[in-house]
């Protein structure tokens, strides 16, 4: 906690992070600030003036500005209380980066060209086209071996102009940047300007867990990683679907794969005689129809199960040229696939009108119009739509 003053609060408007509609407020400035500002690929802090909440915490120029949802009175004196939760894990994933970063260069020679602090995960891009599993391995180990050694990390501030800055890791400041430079020393290992927060020692990271490499951008590699508690964390949740997996599998965990490789060979052969039975039974339906003594003009049909297949093979065994068509697949009470078939004619003037009463899309050529449907509820409007055009062909019928 930290008691500063307001020195101003204006009206203001913010967009949330994941889209959607501004959030009205305002933008507080105080006299000092124990809250983050985004910035160095670290997110922002949270926290509270007074029991107001802190939404998001920006930088223009020197100055830190609060968002609040309530309006503060300027020259009050407030408390600030900060989020240590989320504090203390932006620490240990920033003085991780920079430690992997470090280490990375060192053995290898890759060099850091940028970096992003994620919610569940955090991503290191580093110069360089191939990053070998071996070398993942030999990087975390050596991470890992520096955060037993208990290497101190320090703080110092340095003059823009002085020439040791020059000496320092960096890529590059801010255009607006004012005062002096921040250098963020990891004792005998990395000296980086840096205006992100950090740990005092790294033993405090606990532990580094490398997770692997993704193709990055052009020749780049990123490499994947979790520091400290999202270690634990992340431990905790594999524990709990190896637990899960274990009762429904009915085995050990080190058979698991086995057991889902032979689960997924059973549901393809399931799969495959399903396709069977419903091309079948899609024969013997239409053979069905064409027995009759007198084929009527609309054949109508709904089933549960069934796909864009089952419907064509129907229309295929029927014919097209006299009768009109209209299947429908899926649940009722859900989206599900239609087809309207025909003569060409009445299926260009009907298909549009029968894919806006279903409240779906499809398109059609040669007699065939097909697409989804949102509301297979209204099958019998479609229905009643496709007697009344017959009806209208036929007036004597």
């Amino acid at each position: 906690q930290f008691t500063t003053r307001v020195v101003s609060c204006r009206a203001a408007e913010l967009r949330p992070e994941g889209g959607g509609e501004p959030v009205h407020g305002f933008q507080v400035v105080l006299e000092d600030t124990i809250l983050f500002p985004e910035g160095g690929g670290q997110p922002d802090d949270r926290g509270l003036i007074g029991d107001v909440p802190v939404l998001r915490v920006t930088r223009r120029g020197p100055e830190a500005v609060h968002f609040v949802p309530a309006a503060l009175e300027p020259g009050a004196e407030v408390l600030l209380s900060l989020d240590w939760e989320r504090r203390f894990d932006h620490m240990q994933q920033h003085s991780g980066q920079h430690l992997i970063s470090a280490v990375a260069e060192q053995m290898f020679g890759f060099k850091t060209t940028s970096w992003e602090l994620g919610r569940q995960r955090s991503v290191i891009e580093l110069d360089t086209p191939v990053v070998t599993a071996e070398q993942v391995q030999a990087l975390e180990e050596s991470v890992n071996e520096k955060i037993r050694d208990r290497v101190p990390v320090t703080v110092r501030e340095l003059a823009a102009d002085d020439p040791e800055v020059e000496t320092v890791r960096s890529r590059g400041l801010p255009d607006d940047h004012a005062g002096p430079v921040r250098v963020v020393d990891i004792e005998g290992i990395d000296s980086n300007l840096c205006c992100g927060t950090h740990v005092s020692n790294l033993s405090d990271l606990q532990v580094i867990k490398l997770l692997g490499v993704e193709k990055g951008k052009k020749n780049k590699t990123n490499l994947v990683f979790l520091v400290g508690n999202r270690v634990l964390k992340s431990v905790e949740q594999s524990h709990s679907t190896e637990k899960a997996l274990t009762s429904l599998l009915k085995n050990g965990p080190g058979e698991h794969v086995e057991a889902v490789k032979r689960l997924q060979s059973s549901v393809k052969l399931l799969q495959k005689n399903n396709l069977n039975l419903l091309r079948d039974i899609a024969v013997l339906i239409a053979r069905d129809f064409k027995s009759k003594p007198a084929p009527k003009q609309l054949f109508v049909l709904h089933r549960k199960e069934g796909d864009s297949e089952f419907m064509n093979i129907i229309a295929n065994e029927i014919g097209t040229e006299e009768t009109l068509l209209f299947l429908t697949v899926g649940d009722e009470k859900e989206a599900g696939l239609f087809l309207l078939a025909g003569p060409v004619e009445a299926v260009e003037n009907l298909g549009p009108r029968v894919a806006e009463l279903l409240g779906g899309k499809g398109a059609g050529k040669r007699g065939r119009f097909q697409g989804k449907a949102a509301k297979m509820s209204r099958r019998g409007e479609v229905q009643a739509l496709l007697q009344e055009f017959i009806s209208n062909q036929n007036p004597g019928a």
